[in-house]
């Protein structure tokens, strides 16, 4: 099956102009030019627009798509897998915010008190579902269903200036390491140093215990498992890698 550029438009909801511009900048070029001067795309192309849209909807800057595209290492299953659980664990955190609001609602209709408590809870209750998922099956293979139950139940028991921290401390974690791929640091680098630091207080804000073999073995699970990388990747691919990298060589 082979496309003219509008119909690649009328299929993919993509216009022509950013199809040109996308062939312009070698991110999705035709797989042939007419004498006309039309362009044609095939299966492969095709593909790879699927592509281009999931990671753009994921927030993945062109020039990052491109780069993975063009990788010679490029695993489109397990960027698709990764996708759809970096997709589906943002549908179920929106499911959660949506109930909340609509419970906040309700209070405030019926003059209801709500304690800061109750107003906090559904953000821990998130967090705590999104790690369960992402990495409940993983830590209690490998350290037990009761280190795992310890580790949630820490998150429950934050108080709010514990939890506000907790959650600054994931933010700026997430921050730094998209602007240290982007800037091609090595992990070896002063910065890989103080986002090791930053993870550890991360990892032990909740009074959990990490040592730095388990610090690290932690960090491994962030690139062993697709889960995983979809969390840290969400923005901008490597920053899982990267993380894992940094935290191996410094948490010593």
């Amino acid at each position: 099956m082979e496309y003219s550029i509008q119909e690649l438009s009328r299929l993919s909801g993509v216009t022509t102009r950013t199809l040109r511009w996308y062939d312009q900048i070698g991110l999705l070029k035709p797989s042939r030019v007419a004498e006309s001067g039309y362009r044609h795309y095939g299966k492969a192309e095709v593909d790879r627009l699927q592509d281009i849209l999931y990671y753009r909807a994921l927030g993945v800057e062109l020039a990052r798509i491109k780069e993975c595209l063009d990788d010679p290492s490029f695993d489109r299953l397990a960027a698709l897998r990764s996708h759809l659980a970096a997709l589906e664990a943002e549908r179920k955190q929106l499911e959660i915010l949506i109930r909340s609001a609509k419970d906040t609602i309700g209070a405030e209709e019926r003059k209801e008190f709500m304690s800061d408590e109750r107003k906090f809870e559904v953000f821990k209750q998130r967090t705590v579902g999104h790690h369960e998922e992402v990495y409940g099956a993983e830590i209690r293979a490998k350290y037990g269903d009761k280190e795992a139950d310890e580790a949630n139940a820490a998150v429950m028991n934050l108080t709010q200036e514990q939890y506000r921290e907790w959650t600054g401390l994931g933010q700026e974690i997430q921050k730094r390491l998209e602007e240290a791929v982007r800037a091609c640091l090595s992990p070896e680098h002063e910065e890989g140093k103080e986002i090791c630091a930053l993870h550890r207080r991360w990892l032990t804000i909740t009074g959990n215990r990490y040592d730095p073999a388990k610090h690290r073995g932690i960090a491994e699970l962030y690139v062993m498992d697709e889960r995983f990388t979809a969390y840290y990747d969400k923005h901008l691919p490597g920053c899982a890698r990267f993380l894992r990298d940094a935290v191996v060589y410094w948490a010593k």
